[in-house]
């Protein structure tokens, strides 16, 4: 059976592994440990599907495309990770076209951690599209795209490329301004054709439960979601701790219990096999298709970890979930705590934030700026409406129409630097994040909501707020936060860069002028489809 296949299906509780690639070619001693344990997974019976991944931690390695070619071949099916720090989205294309040429099929659409160390110092990161942009371009290629050579007036239809996409989503963080983003930009993923989720690292049985239940009565009932598993050494935790793997959080009171486990003869060994053995338990309890084992480097773990979920009783997950309470103080739940099992509530939402969402509070993030660029673009960019017809004229009649006259232009680049840091694009997602610029202030220039690495509600690569945490705030206290994503998918054309935004919006020139015309998915679930209740706890 296929990924598709298997994850469509309800009949079994399915397996991943992650596999990390290595530096130099698979010839290098080095690699000789990781080809090895490739070979042994992909003859393991266990073992469902291999996650492949693409430059973890944003250091170059061994393209994924190698050593899935070698799983393939032997019968398993193979998940490669695409991440976008890397590849612009001519690269992504050709790298997409490379591996459904190889039959590699089940792709992981990721935006990517920031750029590492490589030869002579530090990469520069390239986020030219962001895991939404990806998951578009998938969708065309498997639509079949539609392309015009330069210089060619004939539009030549490719032919539909097979991809099953998925993504990954983290709701294991501290505050609401960051969990919320992260479930609004999961949904988002799923209309522009993500087909399966796998979750972030985390060790917080209710915010597990959480994710299921939003998606269920949000009405992705048909979406596979899959629970991460990784497993735990007292190096890996002080790794963690430290805040060099973004997005990844272990607690005071996890960090204490890996310490003690330290000190024991085994350093903990059998301790985490046994605690990733009770996480996979609980996913199954609580409805997930299936577990994504990462962390472990030998087929003898792996085997131990099955064979220990396996002998658990069949309600034995409920007391490992009530356990399995690893998070902040202060943690945001979305959903109130069920008194019986200690998990989500489907049927109420958390107390504090119901009552905000009657009476939102005043935020800091809105500030005389933003209220004052609302009014403006409300004033010049409504179509057929205020100036909108003014501006397009005088732009249009202008010696260059991309430029606009000299006068209007050097106002919109003056005001626009000074109240936003302005890096002239020229095809302006401001109104899109709630007037917060992300050429300036976002690392990765994410355009479709926040990426997965932020700390405490603060960017994983400069210490400054996350600009999709504030533009949550300031559209929360208008009472519409349920809005932020509403503009996606944007995909920033690179031709308009240096030219006006002003004059790209009024002639349709940006990225507004494709919103109605990019696919999303082949079979899309409907998002209107609500479930008229959520379901109760498996």
């Amino acid at each position: 059976m296929t990924l598709r296949e298997k994850l469509e299906s309800t009949r079994d509780f399915v397996i991943g592994v992650e596999l990390v690639s290595t530096r130099g070619t698979v010839a290098e001693t080095r690699a000789a440990k990781s080809v090895s344990f490739a070979n042994e997974l992909a003859l393991h019976d266990g073992i469902d599907w291999v996650s492949i991944t693409d430059n973890a931690g944003g250091n170059p390695q061994l393209a994924p495309a190698a050593l899935g070619e070698l799983i393939r071949s032997a019968g398993r099916e193979v998940v490669v990770h695409l991440s976008c720090k890397d590849f612009n989205r001519n690269g992504l294309e050709s790298q997409a076209w490379h591996l459904a040429s190889q039959g590699l099929h089940n792709l992981l659409a990721l935006s990517g951690d920031y750029s590492g160390i490589g030869v002579h110092g530090g990469a520069k990161p390239v986020f030219d599209l962001d895991s939404i942009g990806l998951l578009t371009l998938i969708a065309e290629m498997n639509a079949g795209l539609d392309v015009t050579r330069p210089g060619a007036k004939k539009t030549t239809h490719l032919g539909s490329t097979e991809f099953y996409p998925g993504c990954v989503v983290t709701n294991f963080k501290r505050h609401e301004n960051e969990v919320i983003p992260q479930l609004l930009k999961l949904e988002k993923k799923l209309q522009c054709g993500a087909r399966w989720v796998i979750n972030q690292i985390g060790y917080d049985a209710r915010k597990m439960h959480e994710l299921i239940v939003w998606l269920r009565t949000r009405g992705w009932t048909e979406v596979p979601l899959i629970g991460n598993v990784y497993v735990l050494n007292p190096s890996v935790v002080r790794l963690f701790r430290s805040g060099k793997i973004p997005g990844v959080f272990i607690s005071d009171q996890l960090a204490a219990l890996c310490a003690e486990q330290d000190a024991t003869p085994d350093h903990g060994r059998a301790f985490f096999l046994e605690l990733a053995a009770q996480q996979l338990a609980i996913y199954r309890g609580l409805g997930y298709r299936g577990g994504y084992l990462g962390g472990v480097h030998t087929i003898a773990e792996v085997d131990q970890i099955l064979a220990r979920e396996r002998s658990y009783g069949a309600d034995e997950w409920r007391k490992f979930a009530r356990n399995l309470r690893y998070a902040h103080a202060d943690e945001f739940y979305y959903y109130a705590e069920d008194p019986t099992s200690g998990l989500a509530d489907p049927e109420r939402l958390h107390p504090s934030y119901a009552a905000s969402l009657v009476k939102p509070s005043a935020s800091a993030n809105v500030t005389y700026s933003y209220r004052f660029s609302k009014f403006v673009h409300g004033l010049m960019f409504q179509e057929g409406r205020g100036l909108w017809n003014l501006g397009q004229r005088l732009t249009g009649n202008a010696r260059d129409p991309q430029q606009g006259p000299a006068l209007l232009r050097w106002a919109e680049h003056t005001g626009k630097v000074a109240m936003f840091g302005c890096k002239d694009c020229g095809d302006c997602s401001l109104p899109d994040i709630a007037f917060l610029c992300p050429e300036s202030s976002c690392a990765k220039n994410q355009r479709n909501g926040p990426c997965g690495g932020t700390r405490e509600g603060r960017c994983e690569v400069e210490d400054f707020e996350c600009i999709w945490s504030r533009a949550y705030d300031r559209l929360k206290s208008e009472g519409r936060a349920d809005h932020l994503l509403e503009h996606a998918p944007v995909l920033q054309d690179q031709n308009l860069r240096g030219t006006s935004s002003w004059a790209n919006t009024w002639h349709h020139r940006d990225h507004l002028a494709h919103r109605t015309t990019i696919p999303t998915a082949q079979t899309p679930i409907p998002v209107t489809d609500r479930a008229p209740r959520p379901p109760t706890l498996p």
